[in-house]
């Protein structure tokens, strides 16, 4: 049978280039917590291969001579919100089902549809569980998936019911649990009307453990979409690997989105005996970020929880020392397991295509919104881009629409930033490429334009580049200035970069616009740098 790779639901090893599930964790170190009889967390980002992990785990424990192991998908109980009697039995009904269907206890089922209508929803899944330990001739292992879509008083009431019957474990409870989930526990809030917010690691205080799923490493990555080669004779250029471990750093979806977008997506590598270049790797990154798939969906969907606004909003607009000060490591270390950061060596956006994806979604009514603005507007005789002529259309631009415009957006921090990268994307979109790079504390967004000079290449053959660097004006202009100068040098020789520009925000109140829009020219090292007042 032909393999693929898989961009949506768990792992078929039939179907999907896949790697071993057991071996992207410390199996021996699971087996051990098992077999300690513990109760613990494993959690990771969406789409990271939890769900196929789980069913891995199930079905080596299930092969061996020691344990009865059920894997149960909870979240049809999300439907029932806090509401405790129809959430706890949704949930009790999945997990009889799958101890039904993985380890065909008949008698399990006829207990349950009897015991079901007298017992109360606040006893009812410590019971469910008594009767699988105690009816069954192995210690019994329950591994609990999407347990974090759960809210209120539903979640609460299933992780009191497992605590309850921890003590009976194992002759009269689970030997194990494990707790599935995007967020570890200690990240459930649970609001109850009238009431405090009751956390996950107060209401589950016999965790022993949290392990986090990792992404792939750069080596797993590149076996991964190897697996192809070998299973077709179809090769990849080498070139294209770096490329793929930048864009994605490893995160699982991605690595498989942009294997199936390469491999299928695109018509022609379908032909086995052509090599898979560089190019067709480009077109297909491009592809994918534009169709704005599911999982990029999801991700932004996250960007309006208020605890990833604070870090998220920290980073995009590179502002500014008491914006830094009210983020607390709690926010961060959720922002991270979200798959959203990376927190060392320092706090950024986890991968190349997050970083892209991320402004360009909290823009986009911007810029389909933005009206009287043509790409050919700014293209010289030779194709390349105009820049100064581009830039000067950015100021008054910004003149007419920055003060309704920035207070629409979510983000309202970034404003600027995010206006000013809206505008971009809505000039070069579809002829050129942005990149981004802003992290926190940098006080600074650094803006990587690569235009193709040669329109029958496109992309792939010669590019103007050009380097922005937006600066917001606390202080003097001309202080600024004169810091900020080292900084866009540097970055445009990192780059190699033929053009630099610094473009400062003053959002000072009172302040006309006559004297907010000037630009002038600078030098640093022998380069000149035009410098733009907005």
């Amino acid at each position: 049978m032909k393999r693929f790779f898989n961009n949506a639901g768990p792992i078929k090893p039939e179907l999907h280039y896949h790697l071993d599930p057991l071996q992207r964790l410390d199996w021996e170190e699971i087996h051990q917590l098992i077999h300690e009889q513990r109760y613990f967390v494993l959690h990771a980002p969406r789409q990271t291969g939890k769900t196929s992990t789980l069913l891995a785990i199930m079905k080596e424990l299930n092969a061996g001579s020691d344990y009865a192991c059920a894997y149960a998908n909870i979240e049809g109980a999300q439907a029932a919100r806090g509401d405790e009697t129809q959430g706890i039995p949704a949930a009790c009904d999945a997990i009889v089902a799958s101890i039904q269907r993985y380890l065909d206890h008949q008698d399990m089922t006829g207990w349950y549809h009897q015991h079901k209508k007298d017992a109360s929803p606040q006893n009812l899944l410590t019971s469910v569980l008594e009767y699988w330990a105690k009816e069954s001739n192995k210690p019994t292992v329950l591994l609990l998936d999407e347990v974090d879509a759960l809210v209120g008083d539903t979640l609460i009431s299933l992780l009191r019911q497992i605590r309850a019957g921890y003590a009976q474990r194992p002759e009269f409870f689970p030997q194990a649990i494990i707790l599935c989930g995007v967020r570890d526990v200690r990240d459930y809030r649970m609001h109850q009307p009238g009431q405090e917010v009751i956390t996950g690691g107060s209401a589950f205080n016999i965790k022993a453990k949290s392990l986090r799923m990792g992404n792939f490493t750069e080596q797993e990555t590149r076996a991964l979409w190897l697996q192809h080669t070998q299973a077709t004779g179809q090769a990849f250029e080498d070139n294209i690997f770096p490329e793929l471990w930048e864009d994605s750093r490893g995160q699982p979806w991605l690595v498989n989105a942009l294997g199936y977008e390469v491999t299928w997506e695109n018509r022609e590598a379908r032909d086995r005996t052509r090599p898979i270049s560089l190019v067709d790797y480009q077109q297909a990154r491009e592809r994918l970020i534009y169709s704005r798939a599911t999982h990029l969906d999801q991700l932004t969907d996250k960007l309006k929880e208020p605890r990833v606004h604070r870090v998220i909003s920290a980073l995009l607009s590179g502002e500014e020392d008491e914006q830094i000060n009210q983020i607390s490591v709690d926010d961060i270390q959720y922002v991270e397991d979200l798959g959203l950061i990376t927190a060392r060596p320092s706090v950024k956006i986890s991968n190349r295509i997050y970083q892209e994806v991320i402004p360009r979604e909290l823009t986009w009514p911007a810029q389909v919104m933005i009206a009287n603005q043509e790409q050919t507007w700014y293209i010289n005789p030779d194709h390349s881009l105009n820049m100064h002529k581009l830039l000067q259309a950015f100021q008054q631009f910004f003149r007419e629409h920055a003060d309704s415009w920035c207070e629409g957006l979510d983000y309202k921090e970034a404003g600027p930033q995010l206006l000013m990268q809206a505008f971009l994307q809505r000039i070069i979109n579809g002829g050129g490429r942005i990149s981004r790079e802003y992290g926190l504390g940098r006080k600074r967004t650094d803006l990587l334009i690569e235009w193709p000079l040669d329109p029958e290449q496109g992309m792939y053959g010669p590019l103007q580049r050009v380097v922005i660097e937006l600066k917001i004006q606390r202080g003097g202009v001309d202080t600024l200035i004169k810091n900020s100068l080292p900084q866009v040098v540097d970055y445009q020789q990192q780059v190699g970069a033929e053009e630099a520009h610094l473009v400062i925000f003053n959002r000072k109140k009172g302040i006309s616009w006559n004297k907010k829009i000037w630009h002038k020219q600078a030098t640093h090292q022998g380069q000149t740098i035009l410098v733009w007042g907005a």
